[in-house]
């Protein structure tokens, strides 16, 4: 393959000048469509998709403005705040413009294969981390939510929904094994749409708060918010009978108002929540009752499994740990190499 000609000094200031008469073009054309817009304000984004954004502004009109995203905008997310200049043409075509994101107190953020670490919410008070009995209840999901949660430093409430599907002793046995989220500190919170169960507890730990639902596709999120909030008309799906999985129906985050005060930011569910992104070290911090025993085992180095001096592993066979929970997080662990794209990898 033969090498690029070397450019002159002329060469290279000629590039330079034409370069400098695009930007000046595109700075002119970015002056005459700023006749179209207001002056700067400060909003909130309650909703995002594609290049667009739905902006809030902070006052008590609560005017929303359709926006779009400048270029050296990175990112912009459902629940962030934001500078932006709403558009003051009468055009239907014209848009406003968010100019600039400020900084956040909170990101909840999954990783994507093509994109890499891809922020879902921000400025988020809570987590709300819904699993159901259909498709089938999986407390390693769950687990695999918790430490997401943990990592972003956002507490997690636990809800279990559709359990309307269970017998009265189905349902005992469900919450004995899943007492062990409480025993650890998490609220959990058992929920039905069909019967209002649990619906007027989650509805109280709401209140005051910018929360936002996760959890794996057909768990029964939007049929949460519709019941929460009767006027959401978010859409329902059913699910898949061929693979047992549920379907997506939230296409877009979006914030929604509480009557008693708080939002929901309801985000478009995710079958695998990956955690490939996240180092060792993080997977173990974010089970919260292996802290208590880091950084006291016989090895620095220690990987939590069959080595002397392991505390972890030592509490697990005393009863202190949970066994399940514990094999849980084996089971994290191995599998993040697996699922970690090849050119991260490498």
């Amino acid at each position: 393959m033969s090498k690029k000609p070397k450019l002159s000094k002329n060469q290279q200031r000629q590039i330079a000048a034409n370069r400098s008469k695009r930007l000046n073009s595109d700075h002119s054309k970015s002056d005459q469509d700023n006749s179209t817009l207001g002056d700067a304000i400060n909003g909130r984004v309650v909703s995002r998709f594609g290049k667009h954004a739905i902006v809030e502004t902070l006052d008590e009109s609560r005017d929303q403005h359709k926006c779009y995203i400048r270029r050296t905008v990175k990112s912009v997310v459902c629940g962030d705040q934001v500078v932006f200049r709403p558009s003051v043409s009468s055009e239907e075509r014209d848009r406003g413009i968010v100019e600039t994101v400020l900084d956040r107190k909170s990101t909840l953020s999954r990783p994507d294969y093509y994109d890499g670490i891809k922020p879902i919410a921000a400025n988020i008070d809570q987590i709300i981390v819904v699993s159901s009995i259909i498709p089938a209840l999986s407390t390693h999901i769950i687990d695999r939510y918790l430490v997401a949660c943990e990592h972003a430093q956002i507490p997690p409430v636990v809800v279990i929904n559709k359990v309307e599907l269970l017998t009265p002793q189905a349902l005992d046995e469900t919450k004995a094994t899943l007492s062990i989220y409480e025993k650890i500190g998490y609220k959990v919170i058992f929920a039905s749409c069909r019967t209002d169960e649990g619906l007027a507890e989650l509805s109280s730990i709401l209140i005051d708060k910018v929360n936002v639902l996760v959890g794996q596709s057909g768990v029964g999120k939007s049929s949460l918010v519709n019941q929460l909030l009767p006027h959401s008309d978010e859409v329902v799906g059913e699910v898949s009978g061929n693979s047992g999985l549920g379907q997506h129906t939230t296409t877009a985050a979006k914030l929604i108002p509480f009557t008693l005060g708080g939002e929901l930011i309801d985000s478009p569910g995710v079958r695998e929540f990956g955690l490939w992104h996240l180092p060792v070290e993080d997977i173990t911090n974010g089970f919260v009752e292996f802290r208590e025993y880091l950084g006291g085992c016989k090895f620095s180095d220690c990987k939590h499994r069959n080595d002397p001096g392991c505390l972890i592993r030592a509490a697990v066979e005393e009863g202190n740990i949970d066994a399940e929970r514990y094999d849980s997080y084996l089971k994290i662990v191995d599998s993040l190499d697996q699922n970690r794209p090849a050119y991260i990898k490498e």
